[in-house]
């Protein structure tokens, strides 16, 4: 039997790189593709020698070429920390816009189903907890999250566009906090600052007064819950992510004591509309797809904590 293609857009990135490792293992040929504008290809190194996997250093906001059938296309190309798309906020609309439209161009031209990955923070700062699917949000359009707000709102507007209209084959996944190995020492999110902040005997930075809430989830369920999603017929947004709901103070407390660390806590001002509350309703994803997240955070955080440590003496 032929080998089903798929193209990863975003390859090097932390959920790129992982994305690939799964497809590989499923006997997929992949094609990676990243502009490494925040990706890294470290990440994806190893799986250089395969005869199943190629790779295009290639910007998506570009028009995208491919030669051959595709069957399938992922759309993981973006910024996704704050410090990344408060450096870079129009690259991160243009990702979002301009390479969502190219990629469901190619998706049209060669029949292929496409999977886009869109975000928790299309919800804002919510007025409703947990967050479920049919919740439309409260973004603030001109703050500065808006760039990578908008830019995943507008990425789930296009891609239902091209499903009515042209008919395409279109899967949307609406990521939750995620966190494992690969996540970059300085992404600026909350676990890899407390983390490297703990291994590098600073002080923890808290925002505000810590009672904002997370919910994290370990990457390698949310990649299960992408493959399920990727094979369903289900072509509405699902939430992926890890419904177990913890506070940025009680997560610094819990990396101090991971680490065996004696660092102080410190409180900052709280940034302009940082989301206060963060829990996906995962119904959808436990009925359409079986898929609910299997790691428990101490787990994951124990193999996170060792990719840090070596990470950091490199």
């Amino acid at each position: 039997m032929e080998k089903k293609r798929i193209l990863i857009a975003g390859a090097a990135g932390f959920l790129g790189s992982h994305l690939c490792d799964r497809f590989i293992k499923e006997g997929y040929h992949v094609i990676g593709m990243d502009n490494l504008l925040t990706g890294n290809l470290k990440n994806i190194e190893h799986l250089f020698p395969l005869p199943d996997f190629e790779y295009y250093h290639h910007d998506v906001t570009k028009f995208v070429h491919v030669p051959g059938k595709l069957d399938y296309i992922l759309h993981f190309a973006s910024p996704a920390s704050p410090i990344d798309y408060l450096k870079m906020p129009i690259q991160t609309l243009k990702v979002g816009s301009l390479g969502t439209h190219n990629l469901l161009g190619l998706a049209k031209e060669k029949k292929a189903r496409i999977l886009v990955a869109s975000t928790s923070e299309v919800y804002g700062d919510p007025n409703v907890h947990p967050q479920p699917e049919e919740y439309w949000g409260n973004v603030n359009p001109v703050g500065p999250r808006g760039v990578y707000d908008e830019a995943k709102r507008f990425l789930e507007s296009i891609t239902m566009a091209y499903h009515n209209f042209h008919g395409v084959e279109t899967r949307i996944i609406r990521i939750f906090n995620t966190y494992g190995p690969r996540m970059r020492l300085n992404d600026g999110r909350a676990l890899p600052a407390f983390m490297s902040q703990a291994l590098t005997g600073q002080d923890i930075t808290v925002f505000g007064d810590g009672s904002q809430t997370r919910s994290f989830c370990y990457v390698g369920d949310l990649v299960e819950g992408i493959y399920r999603l990727l094979l369903s017929d289900y072509h509405l947004p699902v939430n992926i992510g890890n419904p177990e709901e913890i506070t940025l103070l009680q997560f610094a407390e819990e990396i101090i004591k991971l680490t065996g660390t004696d660092q102080k806590i410190t409180f900052h001002p709280l940034p302009k509309d940082d989301p206060k509350q963060r829990k996906p309703d995962i119904t959808k994803a436990r009925n359409l797809l079986g898929w609910e997240p299997k790691v428990n955070r101490e787990e994951g955080l124990k193999v996170t904590y060792e990719y840090f440590k070596q990470a950091l003496n490199k």
